[in-house]
This record gives C-alpha cells, sequence and structure tokens, in this order.
C-alpha cells in the first residue's frame, strides 16, 4: 500500500504570511456579505454567487439532494409524510437510495450527451476519438454520488432549504480560502478541504493516499451531517 503523502506545497513548506489572520477575518466579512444577500434578494444573490465567471459553479444535484431532505419541513408536510410513514428511519434511507440513484442517473445521461457530441464532432470533421480511462468513469460516478450525499447531509442537519444552500456552498468554500491564506492550516487542508481531496478524482488511477484523503474529508463534510442530521430527523417534534 502507498504510504499517505500530503499533496505539494501543503505542510512544513508553506511560507508564514503576517496578514494571514486579516486576510481571513476580510475572507469572513465578504462571505457574510455576499451570501448574507440571500436572504434579502434571494434570486439576484443565488444568480451572483454561481455565476461561471466566478468560478463557484452551483451542482443542481446536490442542491436537488438538499431540497429532498428538508422537503418536508420547509413545506410544512412533515407531519402529513410521517403519518403516512411512521418509521421516520425508512423515510430518511429511501431519500438516501434516492439521492444515489440520482446521482448515477446523472452520470449516465452526461455520458450519453458527450457520446452523442462526439459523434456529431467527428461527422464535422473533428477527432471522434473514444478512449477513456476507465477510472474516471468510476471516480466521476463516485464524485456525484459524494456530492449528493453531501448535500443530502446539510438538508437533514439544518432542515431549511436556504440555509442548507448556503451552508452547503459557503463553509466549504470558506475552509478553502482559510486554509490557503493560514500556513497553520495548510496541512489539515490536506485532508479536510474537498476542493483539495476531491481534485485527483479528474485524473486517471487515483492512489491509495488520494483515496484516503477523500475518504477524511467525505467523513467530516458527509458522514457527520448525515449522522448528526439524521439522529435530528428522527427525535424532531412534528407539529
Amino acid at each position: 500500500m502507498n504510504a499517505l503523502t500530503l499533496p505539494p506545497g501543503a505542510g512544513a513548506g508553506a511560507t508564514d504570511d503576517p496578514h494571514a489572520l486579516a486576510k481571513g477575518a476580510l475572507t469572513v466579512g465578504a462571505l457574510g456579505v455576499v451570501y448574507g444577500d440571500i436572504g434579502t434578494s434571494p434570486l439576484y444573490a443565488l444568480k451572483e454567487c454561481f455565476n461561471p465567471a466566478h468560478g463557484v459553479a452551483l451542482d443542481h444535484s446536490a442542491v436537488l439532494g438538499i431540497l429532498s431532505m428538508t422537503g418536508e419541513w420547509s413545506q410544512r408536510t412533515a407531519l402529513t409524510t410521517f403519518t403516512l410513514v411512521p418509521a421516520r428511519g425508512r423515510v430518511i434511507a429511501a431519500k438516501l437510495a434516492a439521492g444515489v440513484l440520482i446521482a448515477v442517473a446523472t452520470t449516465a445521461v452526461t455520458a450519453a450527451l458527450s457520446a452523442a457530441a462526439n459523434l456529431i464532432g467527428a461527422a464535422l470533421g473533428g477527432d471522434g476519438g473514444w478512449r477513456i480511462d476507465a477510472s474516471l468513469v468510476w471516480q466521476g460516478l463516485l464524485l456525484e454520488i459524494v456530492l449528493v450525499l453531501m448535500g443530502l447531509g446539510f438538508g437533514a442537519l439544518l432542515l431549511n432549504s436556504p440555509l442548507a444552500i448556503v451552508a452547503y456552498f459557503a463553509l466549504p468554500t470558506l475552509w478553502s480560502v482559510l486554509g490557503e491564506t493560514i500556513s497553520a492550516l495548510h496541512t489539515a487542508a490536506g485532508w479536510l478541504d474537498t476542493n483539495v481531496t476531491t481534485a485527483p478524482m479528474s485524473e486517471p488511477d487515483m492512489t491509495a493516499a488520494e483515496y484516503g484523503r477523500l475518504g477524511v474529508s467525505v467523513l467530516l463534510w458527509v458522514v457527520l451531517p448525515l449522522a448528526a442530521g439524521s439522529i435530528r430527523v428522527l427525535r424532531r417534534e412534528v407539529t
């Protein structure tokens, strides 16, 4: 088994920044202003926050997972749902299964559309090559499942659609920025920053070390919110 190693640039090689704390404070303030706008002008704020020009893409599958988990509580239909299905654990399990199926379907549709685009490109005189490393298919599917389950976890933990969507995007973004600007956090960021740990999934044949870092970040951002959220759903009083 390969030894667990940190990504290049993480750890002792990082340069101390005397202004790191000030940058971190400004980052927190900026995120508060931007994401706080969602409460007053949600459509404009969402449009601007997830504008591709800013480099922050809206993951529709993850948002769908959030809405699936928060639906009863945001729409005040929890009493109806849990009256029809008193075993709340079954409801949670069904939503998790549906989320995984959504991820699988999304990956399949993406592959089909890519194949169609490839055929069109070949017909128009393009390369038309079909070679793709099999590991990329598996890693792409795994990434989609992780993102959907992360959305479900935030939805279960917060039980509020707008708040869960904001937290899903804001908290990992904040952690990424702090991990980059504060040298003391570089080592931890190599294990807990999902932007870092999922990056190798776009390259063929992830190593055991990379899977190890991915597993640690999944524990923090997926497993813990799902576990705490499930407990909250099971115990929350329905009125």
